[in-house]
């Protein structure tokens, strides 16, 4: 869903991490847009597709009956690398994987 969601907003993952808690994005987005529009767009439109596919997960009150929590962090890359921001999201990896969890990988 973040895929198709990116795409139809032009907005390009660089890098995905997906955990049971929390998604690490890497993305990259034309000047014209605000950071704020493109979390709303992502989480705002996949949270209504998948509870659209997935109707027990708000009837149970999972979350709320919300897909996303309503809080993110959202940071910009103008004072550090592309780089070094995809060796943070790869070192989650690295350390899931460490301490044994099971670590699932979009990309």
């Amino acid at each position: 869903l973040l895929l198709q969601i990116a795409e139809d907003n032009q907005i390009k993952i660089e890098k995905m991490e997906i955990r049971p808690e929390y998604v690490h994005l890497l993305v990259s987005f034309k000047p014209s847009k605000s950071g704020s529009s493109v979390i709303k767009a992502l989480k705002g439109r996949s949270g209504r597709l998948f509870l659209q596919a997935h109707p027990e997960i708000r009837q149970n009150k999972m979350w709320g009956g919300h897909l996303w929590s309503p809080s993110y962090y959202f940071g910009s890359v103008g004072n550090m690398s592309k780089e070094v921001v995809e060796k943070y999201i790869n070192d989650q990896v690295y350390n899931a994987i460490k301490d044994g969890k099971s670590y699932p990988s979009a990309h």
